[in-house]
């Protein structure tokens, strides 16, 4: 079937945020003389928002009062340097100019803190998103696989579940969409893989950012 819009995820979907996100915990944890983190590390503890990639990247038997530290070290470092090195996936942005040539409406929903999603997505992708939800908690927005943010983005795209598809890279993501009620596009080439998809029950898999168009049309 086709879909009038795709809410997409951010980190390893459509921008890989890696580099920035260990230069951010690294620097954090080097402030309170923790020891750092490799690329492969990090990309196993993002997923479920910053406060709890800090209690990942955090070695066993650290304080409460250091951990939070060190995350409010890191939201500072990383709201000054969270697009040093971050950039789109190759592809990416010619599907988005083709869903919209297509009259496909776009939407990015994050576990990302908000104040990165909100700088990051009007650099990149401000001509063809035109919602885009980060993790806020504190404003009692609650973050994925709570399906509240999707819920949220249907709404201001004037969508139903039925006219909408899901597309992320993570078991967080799979849970989103079965939360949301939504079918589900993984990602083959973000930060779990293919091979995780597969064994996580991914409705569909696109191997390159091209593939996604194979789903949506």
């Amino acid at each position: 079937m086709s879909y009038r819009a795709v809410i997409f995820d951010l980190d390893g979907t459509l921008l890989d945020t890696l580099e920035d996100l260990k230069d951010a915990v690294n620097y954090a944890l080097t402030q309170y003389k923790k020891p750092q983190r490799t690329r492969d590390e990090i990309c196993q503890f993002v997923g479920n928002g910053i406060a709890k990639l800090i209690e990942r990247a955090v070695p066993e038997g650290t304080t409460v009062v250091e951990r939070e530290n060190i995350l409010a070290a890191f939201r500072t470092y990383y709201s000054e340097h969270c697009k040093d090195k971050t950039a789109p996936y190759d592809g990416i942005r010619e599907v988005l100019i083709s869903l919209k040539e297509n009259n496909i409406k776009m939407a990015v929903v994050s576990n990302k803190a908000d104040f990165a999603v909100q700088e990051l997505i009007p650099i990149y992708f401000g001509d063809y998103i035109s919602v885009a939800k980060g993790e806020n908690e504190i404003a009692g927005i609650k973050k994925k696989p709570n399906p509240d943010m999707v819920y949220a983005a249907m709404e201001e795209l004037g969508c139903t579940p039925e006219e909408t598809v899901y597309v992320g890279d993570s078991d967080v993501d799979l849970a989103t969409a079965k939360n949301s009620g939504l079918p589900c596009i993984g990602c083959g080439w973000g930060f779990r893989g293919r091979s995780f998809l597969e064994k996580n029950g991914a409705d569909m898999i696109a191997d390159s950012p091209k593939e996604i168009l194979n789903f949506v049309y």
